[in-house]
C-alpha cells in the first residue's frame, strides 16, 4: 500500500510539473507574441511618422512653386483643394494646407507691448458676431500687454495671484491657442467656439486675406456691415476669387467703407500643415505652421501624434 501510495503521489507531481511546464511556455510563447507585435507596432508607427513628416516637407514645395507663379491665394488654388489619400507601400500618406492669414491674429491686439484699440475694438466685434462675452478681448489684452495696469473689465496679475494656484501674466504674445485656457473668462467650451475663427501667429500686424476670411471676421474688420451682407459677400469670393483689395472694396454694400486702419490682403504667408500616415498598424500625424517667404517656408512651430 505504501508502496503504491508512493507511487500515485509520484505520478501526480509528474502530472503537476507537467502541466506547470506547458503553463510556463504557454506564456512564455504568448508573451514573446506580445514583445514581438510590440516591435512590430513600433517600427510601424516610426515609419508612418516619418511618412507623416515627409508630408511637411511636400506641402513646402507645393508652396514655393504656388509663391513663384502668382502672389495670390484663394480657395481655387490646387494647395487650398483637399486631395485624396495616397497610396504607399503598407499604408497611405495624406496632407492638407490651410490658410491661417484669412482669420483674426489673436497676437494683432497687441502691438510692441501695447494694446491696440481698433484692434481690439474688432475682436470684441468678432466675439459679439459669435455670442460671446466682449469682455474677453480686454482680458486677452492685459495677458499680452507688458504694463501691469488693467483694462475695464481686464486683468493683470493682481487677479491671477489671487487664485488658489497664482501664477503671473504671460506679458507677451501667445504661442499657441491653448495658452487661452490660462487667461481669465476663457475655458474649453469658449475656445472650440473661438478656434475656426482665429490665429495665432508668431507676429502681429499681419493682414487678413479676404479670400479665405469667414463672414464673421469681415464682419468684425467692417463696422457696418451686417452677418448676412458678409455671408453673401463670401459667397461671391468662394465663387470668384478676389485678385486685389480693391476689387473686394467695390463689392462692398453701399454704406460700408474699409477702416484706414485695417490690413486687408489677398495673398498669405502663414498656413498650417498637417501630414498624416499609416503603415501597417501604425498612425500619426504631424502638425506645422509654415512661414512662406522668398518663397521657401519655413517652420514656426511643429507637434507630431
Amino acid at each position: 500500500m505504501k508502496a503504491s501510495t508512493q507511487c500515485g503521489v509520484a505520478l501526480v507531481m509528474v502530472l503537476l510539473i507537467v502541466a506547470m511546464a506547458t503553463t510556463i511556455a504557454a506564456f512564455m510563447a504568448q508573451q514573446q507574441g506580445f514583445w514581438q507585435r510590440e516591435m512590430e507596432n513600433g517600427r510601424d508607427r516610426a515609419q508612418a511618422r516619418r511618412i507623416a513628416e515627409a508630408g511637411i516637407d511636400w506641402a513646402r514645395a507645393v508652396l514655393a512653386d504656388d509663391a513663384l507663379v502668382t502672389q495670390n491665394d484663394n480657395g481655387k488654388e490646387l494647395w487650398a483643394m483637399q486631395l485624396p489619400a495616397i497610396p504607399v507601400e503598407g499604408g497611405e500618406v495624406q496632407g492638407t494646407i490651410v490658410d491661417q492669414q484669412g482669420l483674426f491674429n489673436l497676437n494683432n491686439l497687441v502691438r510692441n507691448g501695447v494694446a491696440s484699440a481698433p484692434e481690439l475694438a474688432r475682436f470684441q466685434r468678432l466675439l459679439g458676431a459669435l455670442s460671446l462675452p466682449q469682455e474677453l478681448g480686454s482680458t486677452l489684452a492685459d495677458w499680452m500687454d507688458t504694463n501691469s495696469e488693467a483694462m475695464t473689465n481686464g486683468a493683470e496679475d493682481e487677479y491671477y495671484l489671487s487664485l488658489a494656484k497664482p501664477y503671473r501674466c504671460a506679458n507677451r504674445p501667445l504661442s499657441d491657442i491653448g495658452e487661452l485656457v490660462w487667461v481669465k473668462g476663457f475655458d474649453a467650451n469658449i475656445i472650440k467656439r473661438l478656434q475656426p475663427f482665429v490665429s495665432v501667429l508668431p507676429q502681429s500686424g499681419t493682414a487678413v486675406n479676404v479670400n479665405f476670411a469667414p463672414p464673421e471676421v469681415l464682419m468684425a474688420l467692417l463696422p457696418g456691415l451686417s452677418l448676412q451682407d458678409a455671408r453673401q459677400l463670401v459667397t461671391q469670393i468662394r465663387t470668384t476669387p478676389l485678385r486685389s483689395t480693391a476689387d473686394f472694396l467695390q463689392q462692398l454694400p453701399k454704406g460700408v467703407t474699409q477702416d484706414s486702419t485695417v490690413n486687408l490682403s489677398v495673398s498669405s504667408q502663414y498656413f498650417i500643415v498637417t501630414g498624416y500616415a499609416t503603415q501597417g498598424d501604425g498612425a500619426s500625424a504631424a502638425h506645422a505652421l509654415l512661414h512662406r517667404s522668398d518663397p521657401w517656408a519655413t517652420q514656426v512651430r511643429k507637434s507630431l501624434q
